[in-house]
């Protein structure tokens, strides 16, 4: 009996011998994260954030940073022929990637003008310097506003970017006056917005559809591509009628009218009733003045009233003339093209401020090109015209569904 006891105590031994124990504190293995930025894997390096400070010049940050005469000499040689080294900005940030051995040799300086260039410099042995841009993504989105007060109000209220504002004028130039809008007024847009590394904004890309609802009247407007081997967009009515016109209903982006055209104007400067046969749009100067149509410069001059200016005739019937120019961009006889740069805004000539006072003639005669039923663009063919509608449709449905907030004009004192 003590035999058999014995016999079946070992081979409990046996067998529990056999079993291997679980590792309870068996270390986890984490992989680390691969960080790749500017087309380096920081992984690889020690990396330094740093932004110009004042008093900072591009040899002293390289000076600062364990390089010192001749090397910094030949860096700034090879790094000029790409940027000017000399215009490093208060502010901007920049990255050196050092080795990661104990003696922390810097490898590359990373500078970025803005969030979406930068410029890169080998401070190696093989030196470089080459201008990047981070890749841009578009992202869609969609708003909506009532009319309480202006546009740029309401966009400021929606905490909407300013720039939609001259978009959405751009686009109704010939359609709607945004300079007379009614309370109650609204709109829904469909608009895209560059981002860099997924979640910073860069600013807006354009609107590509809009509904604007002005005095109760409906106006869409659906950005389709008409010539695909330019790019060129245009914006169309839900019946396929184009927005644009042969002119552009302003020579400046991002203006206000300061003086319309008025005979029985009474101008400040002379102190006396004086027709103004112009309309003055207010900008900063500097500000580029485009060229409402296309056509043929015919005068590019000064004289003690008008300062610098720019005439252009753009067929037996219509000219146009710019003002008060700061510089002007063009020469007699030059070709221009509808919205091309021709010069800028100032305040040569008999004025009180900047601005570009346009003027425009029909058959000889000044009129106020505001008041004007001037012609309609170049109609879409049939086979464009029927390729559109079936794209607008789904267009038109996804600005139908935004919703908006209602509106009652009796409710605003």
């Amino acid at each position: 009996m003590n035999k058999i006891f014995v016999a079946l105590l070992i081979c409990i031994l046996l067998i529990s011998c056999g079993q291997e124990k679980p590792e309870t504190n068996k270390p986890k293995i984490v992989k680390e994260k691969i960080v790749k930025q500017f087309g380096y894997t920081l992984n690889d390096y020690t990396v330094k954030r740093d932004t110009v400070k004042k008093g900072d010049s591009f040899g002293s940050i390289l000076e600062n940073n364990n390089l010192f005469y001749p090397q910094i000499y030949n860096i700034v040689q090879k790094a000029k022929k790409v940027f000017d080294v000399r215009r490093i900005n208060l502010g901007k940030p920049y990255t050196i990637l050092f080795s990661k051995d104990s003696v922390k040799t810097p490898k590359v300086l990373i500078y970025q003008p803005n969030l979406i260039d930068y410029v890169v410099v080998s401070l190696t042995d093989s030196l470089f310097a080459e201008k990047k841009s981070k890749a841009v993504k578009l992202k869609e989105f969609e708003a909506e506003g009532v009319i309480t007060s202006s546009l740029s109000e309401t966009m400021e209220e929606k905490k909407l970017s300013p720039l939609l504002s001259n978009e959405l004028s751009e686009i109704y130039a010939w359609t709607i006056d945004f300079f007379r809008l009614e309370k109650g007024d609204n709109f829904k847009i469909i608009y895209s917005a560059k981002f860099v590394d997924d979640s910073i904004a860069v600013g807006l890309n354009r609107i590509h559809s809009a509904y604007f609802e002005h005095r109760g009247k409906p106006f869409y407007a659906i950005e389709f591509e008409t010539d695909p081997k330019r790019g060129l967009f245009e914006y169309f009515d839900e019946n396929g009628k184009n927005l644009r016109r042969a002119f552009l209903r302003a020579p400046v982006q991002f203006s206000r009218i300061s003086s319309r055209y008025n005979l029985k104007r009474k101008i400040a400067y002379y102190g006396r009733i004086r027709p103004h046969l112009g309309t003055d749009f207010a900008a900063p100067r500097g500000t580029p003045i485009r060229a409402t149509a296309s056509g043929t410069v015919t005068k590019a001059s000064y004289t003690r009233s008008n300062g610098n200016y720019i005439k252009i005739k753009h067929n037996g019937t219509y000219s146009t003339q710019y003002l008060h120019m700061d510089k002007r961009g063009v020469k007699v006889g030059q070709f221009v093209k509808q919205g091309d740069y021709i010069g800028t805004v100032g305040m040569t000539g008999n004025t009180s401020g900047p601005h570009v006072c346009y003027r425009f003639w029909k058959n000889g005669k000044q009129v106020d090109p505001l008041k004007q039923k001037l012609p309609e663009a170049k109609p879409i063919s049939k086979e464009l015209k029927k390729r559109y509608l079936k794209y607008m449709m789904p267009v038109k449905n996804q600005l139908d569904s935004i919703e908006s907030i209602t509106f009652e004009k009796k409710s605003i004192r």
